[in-house]
């Protein structure tokens, strides 16, 4: 008798994979706190109030013993705040796991490559065997010699009987060169990143969190530079990254441009501006042809395709 079995999906009632109480919570904070741009106090006010609605603890575990467990795993710590008050702040640790779940959300289909270096086209220095051999040149490793192939050319050079083994025999394998990249990181913290209403900042220091976080860990030999512009431009390390803040300013996409441009005429590397859907493709041009009221930019620069005109 034929098998009748048939195939398809079956659907069931979810189940919440095992996690434990702190892990839950953990992973709710990390979100919270890139929102709230770093800021403890808020980070965990979010997360009562998500508790309320949510139930997310119980008698067993609270947010209070969530808090504690923060200051005993090293994710938190005491800090004096601008006004001089005691409170606390996130550690490096936090910064780490931040990016790390940042890349996770964002790069988390990568699959894990070789040795974590950039493959091009030409042959050179490098660990990419590419199956092709030339002659040995001064200079070349040791390590690159192909025992194999050097000792057949050297019996056919000079015979079994009187074997001799010269460095005209010898004969090395061809690697794939890789190469190093230098990055630039741009971030637009101008007031339209929040205009109507919108939350673009948030998204912007998650990909610019995954993508540093990326270059690090994958790229060690690689470089990375992050600039944030408004009024003008200048750089961070990636570590305030979680802090970043939208502020009273006016995009001056050439500010950002001109010291991205120094940073990779130093390290040869590739820009990534990282803004708003299409506002980013705007903002050159808006700024050039924005008023001539200088007051409207404190640098009062002049704008390279309208040199009448200032930069705002």
């Amino acid at each position: 008798m034929e098998n009748d079995t048939k195939k398809g999906f079956y659907f069931k009632q979810y189940e919440a994979p095992n996690q434990s109480p702190f892990d839950k919570l953990f992973g709710i904070f990390k979100e919270l706190i890139t929102h709230t741009s770093g800021d403890f106090d808020e980070a965990i006010d979010w997360l009562r109030e998500l508790d309320k609605e949510y139930k997310l603890t119980d008698e067993h575990y609270t947010i209070d013993d969530f808090i504690e467990d923060l200051k005993k795993k090293g994710y938190i710590k005491d800090e004096v705040k601008e006004d001089g008050s005691a409170g606390l702040g996130i550690t490096a640790k936090t910064e780490r796991a931040i990016r790390q779940q940042a890349l996770d959300q964002i790069f988390g289909n990568l699959k894990r490559s070789g040795n974590g270096n950039h493959k091009t086209k030409h042959s050179g220095n490098g660990d990419e065997h590419t199956g092709e051999y030339r002659e040995f040149h001064f200079g070349d490793g040791l390590e690159r010699i192909s025992l194999t192939e050097s000792l057949r050319n050297a019996q056919i050079n000079n015979g079994v009987a009187d074997f001799m083994l010269t460095e005209n025999d010898l004969v090395v394998e061809e690697t794939q060169y890789k190469s190093q990249m230098s990055t630039v990181l741009m971030i637009d913290i101008s007031h339209s990143m929040i205009l109507y209403g919108e939350d673009r900042i948030t998204p912007a220091k998650k990909v610019a969190m995954a993508l540093a976080e990326l270059i690090t860990t994958r790229y060690p030999k690689d470089t990375l530079d992050i600039l944030v512009f408004g009024n003008d431009a200048w750089s961070i390390a990636i570590k305030d990254l979680p802090y970043l803040k939208v502020g009273p300013f006016h995009t001056n996409t050439v500010a950002g441009l001109q010291l991205a441009m120094d940073r990779m005429v130093r390290g040869k590397g590739v820009l990534c501006p990282l803004a708003a859907p299409l506002q980013q493709g705007l903002t050159f041009e808006n700024t050039c042809i924005g008023k001539t009221n200088a007051d409207r930019h404190s640098a009062n620069r002049p704008c390279p395709r309208y040199p009448d005109r200032d930069l705002w």
